[in-house]
């Protein structure tokens, strides 16, 4: 697995989570298996990859892009997202951003909505990220509500 790839996270056999990859990171997990990324980044220029839609789809894999603010999270950006998550079912896949902050948030609500994880389960795979300030915990109290 592609140890280098900063936050670097196994949900399961067939789920990472991760900050953002570099190229030769993307390639080393396409070679590995990897068949989907998906970007919940902005891809402001400033921490995205440039042009990594291209290169995955160059590697073979599938690129979805979820652009989610990190400022101002969105509950449509979550339903979109497990949305996604639900069609590509047992695919391998990798689902990153920037830090892995927006995706442990993300997953550790998917966890507990469609994987049967508990809600320690779930606060423990995000505090194992970081620990979120005030926007986030407000959204994701907001999605565990839903």
């Amino acid at each position: 697995m592609s140890q280098g790839i900063f936050n670097l996270r196994r949900v399961d056999e067939r789920l990472l989570s991760a900050g953002q990859p570099t190229e030769a990171e993307l390639r080393e997990l396409a070679g590995e298996g990897c068949r989907v990324v998906i970007n919940l980044h902005m891809d402001d220029p400033r921490w995205a990859l440039p042009g990594e839609a291209q290169i995955v789809r160059d590697l073979g894999m599938d690129y979805h892009h979820i652009p989610v603010r990190f400022d101002a999270p969105a509950e449509d950006d979550y339903r979109a997202f497990e949305q996604l998550m639900g069609q590509l079912g047992e695919l391998p896949k990798l689902v990153h951003c920037v830090a892995n902050y927006r995706v442990s948030c993300f997953l550790a609500v998917y966890g507990e909505r469609c994987l049967g994880w508990n809600r320690e389960r779930a606060d423990a795979f995000i505090a194992s990220v970081w620990e979120p300030d005030a926007v986030w915990q407000d959204f994701i109290a907001r999605l565990r509500a839903l």
